[in-house]
């Protein structure tokens, strides 16, 4: 069997924009087949979420063995648990499975700075799913929340150096691979966080595995339609490794972020306004006519610098 088969564990979003809805969108762009066990179910536009109906952990689970013992899956994308009971069912289950290969977007966060899981439900989250993922994808806030969790402390951000630093960090928490995705923290041309407008210039996200720092750098672009870019950037991933030929897909993790950053990066490019307030990003702009393909890319990827350099700046690779 072609091995494209992605269960996404995630919460409903009914705008479209974020959640089940761009994730599916996102794998069907990539050719791949998605499957869904929602563990809620929201209320939200571009605007914001004005209410949420949890679904109950046994029915998630459900949802979830439906899927694994009779299509199979080859990567799971988890994204929003909602609740700590929900969170350890679904650590139960990727167990009982197998423990597959698995991209966590820990939807902690809000864009408005609101913590969305209980603290309970953070602790469960890094206790006893982070030691089964196999990447990691937090925004800086939700990284930051992970290491107070975890006693660790929330370390400044001020520079580039800082956010390889979060990602170290985050990793000796159990996922083998963490990529902090930088969206939320625009840099300078000399690589320190931005204070004023006309200082943002790049988007920084870092990979790290334990081993190697790699760098993923894209022109920061004005644009109000980023709703649900965390989503559908984990969902590319899970995609790029699903459709990896390689044996061992998690070799690929880095190729398959990449994929990713200048799928995301197209998707903005190419949006367009819906909605008053955050919109969508362009989830099929392969299929768009509005830019001829290939799609200009401003990404960079490089190696940071050794740890036995005593880290520094990034070079190119």
């Amino acid at each position: 069997m072609d091995r494209r088969r992605i269960l996404v564990i995630a919460g409903s979003d009914s705008s479209g924009g974020a959640g089940l809805e761009a994730d599916q969108k996102v794998i069907a762009a990539h050719g791949c087949y998605a499957m869904t066990a929602t563990t809620a179910l929201t209320a939200q536009n571009t605007q914001g979420v004005s209410d949420i109906h949890f679904v109950p952990s046994d029915f998630v689970i459900k949802q979830i063995d439906a899927c694994m013992t009779d299509i199979g899956v080859d990567v799971i994308k988890i994204g929003m648990l909602a609740s700590a009971r929900t969170v350890d069912a679904v650590a139960n289950a990727l167990k009982k499975h197998g423990e597959p290969i698995t991209v966590v977007d820990p939807v902690m966060v809000a864009t408005s700075g609101a913590q969305l899981l209980p603290n309970e439900a953070v602790h469960n989250l890094r206790t006893n799913i982070l030691p089964l993922t196999t990447i990691l994808t937090p925004n800086i806030p939700e990284a930051r929340l992970l290491l107070q969790n975890a006693g660790l402390g929330a370390p400044e951000t001020n520079s580039l150096d800082d956010i390889v630093n979060i990602a170290r960090v985050v990793q000796s928490l159990g996922p083998r691979y963490v990529l902090v995705k930088g969206g939320h923290l625009p840099l300078t041309k000399d690589g320190h966080i931005s204070k004023e407008e006309a200082d943002r210039h790049v988007i920084v996200d870092v990979l790290y595995d334990g081993r190697e720092v790699a760098i993923y750098q894209t022109d920061y672009l004005p644009s109000r339609n980023t709703h649900g870019t965390g989503c559908s950037l984990a969902s590319a991933i899970a995609s790029g490794i699903a459709l990896s030929k390689s044996p061992d897909r998690t070799n690929d993790i880095p190729d398959a972020v990449e994929m990713a950053v200048r799928y995301v990066e197209a998707g903005i490019q190419t949006s367009f306004d819906l909605g008053y307030g955050n919109g969508p990003i362009n989830h099929f702009h392969s299929l768009s006519m509005r830019l001829p393909p290939p799609f200009p890319s401003t990404l960079k990827r490089s190696v940071y610098g050794k740890a036995q350099d005593g880290g520094g700046a990034a070079k190119e690779s």
